[in-house]
């Protein structure tokens, strides 16, 4: 069983993951906003603050970081500096100083030729876990398909002739969709699983993690 502390555990990936992590036995604190709740044990705190939950993080071994800006979008610059970066650094001061063993972190994909800002401030959260010297896993999806998230699927059959060009095999490989259950398995599995060092999964890894029990 693992004690695991989660961020964003209100969000799109946040209520399943807690879910499937309590159903898996394992015990679970959630950061939550005032005003809501989650299963479990929970905190009410700013992701932006850690002073407001860091003490809550010590007992624990793993932080899975999934605080970020709804839907991202080009436009949405300002709150990817305002709110990504600034929970993630929040995130990592408290993890730091409670020692916590693995940190799970949010990513993306990346290189792509859009969201360039959006890329570039995962890029820097990457960068100062790496400067930590924590054991991390970087889970880098590109857009995760669910409820009220499904208006990709009509790429599909793009993606399917990309496969077959040389020269964009690569680049849809990295930038393929991926399923919400295949990024909780992958989360459920990166808890379970603890890294030494850093570890990346990319699109190709976090559908093989769907199939592993």
């Amino acid at each position: 069983m693992a004690k695991v502390f989660v961020t964003g555990a209100t969000g799109y990936l946040g209520v399943p993951l807690v879910a499937e992590l309590l159903k898996r036995g394992h015990d679970v604190t959630s950061l939550v906003r005032a005003g809501r709740s989650a299963p479990g044990n929970y905190v009410t705190g700013d992701a932006l603050n850690p002073s407001t939950f860091a003490s809550h993080i010590a007992k624990c071994d793993t932080l899975v970081h999934l605080v970020g800006t709804p839907k991202p979008a080009p436009w949405k610059a300002k709150q990817f500096q305002e709110v990504d970066l600034k929970a993630l650094e929040a995130s990592l001061a408290a993890a730091i100083e409670a020692k916590v063993r693995h940190f799970i972190f949010l990513s993306v994909a990346q290189p792509a030729p859009v969201m360039r800002d959006y890329i570039a401030i995962r890029q820097e959260c990457e960068r100062q876990i790496r400067a930590a010297d924590l054991n991390a896993t970087f889970v880098r999806p590109w857009y995760v398909l669910g409820p009220n998230h499904w208006w990709p699927v009509m790429l599909i059959p793009f993606y399917k002739l990309a496969e077959h060009i040389p020269s964009w095999r690569e680049t849809a490989a990295r930038l393929g969709l991926v399923r919400r259950q295949e990024m909780i398995d992958a989360l459920i599995w990166a808890v379970e699983n603890p890294a030494m060092g850093i570890r990346i999964f990319d699109v190709k890894r976090i559908r093989n993690l769907h199939s592993v029990p």
